[in-house]
């Protein structure tokens, strides 16, 4: 089996107010909200890469379909990593989300490996590392 990951989905307690924040805020393409016509459907997709999507789906609508029941949401349980092409993309990107309503819980800085990278979470509290890493570029 070759691993694929296709869409990335989080869960978010507000989504008109989490597709206002991608969209808007970080510029993510998007068509808006789908699915309205259907109890629990509601989501919207952002294209992120080719072939890699994210979706936002409100989280008792994800407990909902995947038959769980609806735990506390906790940042510590995974990252986002979005990397860039500099470190001035790093800080354009962070002033971006922040703008839009991130918090910011580490200002971009000099990494301990040699790259440049800062973190945010977004208004559901998902963490997103924005990072330039030298090795990539």
């Amino acid at each position: 089996m070759k691993p694929q990951i296709t869409v990335i989905t989080l869960g978010v307690d507000d989504l008109e107010k989490a597709v206002y924040f991608y969209h808007h805020g970080l510029g993510f393409p998007t068509d808006g909200i789908a699915g309205t016509e259907y109890e629990h459907g509601a989501v919207a997709f952002f294209d992120l890469q080719p072939g890699l999507k994210m979706a936002l789906w409100k989280r008792e609508d994800l407990a909902h379909d995947a038959q769980i029941q609806q735990g506390p949401a906790s940042a510590t349980e995974c990252s986002l990593g979005h990397n860039v092409s500099s470190k001035e993309e790093v800080n354009t990107i962070m002033q971006r989300a922040k703008d839009a309503g991130a918090t910011i819980t580490k200002d971009a800085h000099e990494t301990f490996w040699g790259g440049y990278a800062g973190y945010f979470q977004d208004p559901d509290g998902h963490l997103w590392e924005v990072v330039w890493n030298p090795a990539w570029s």
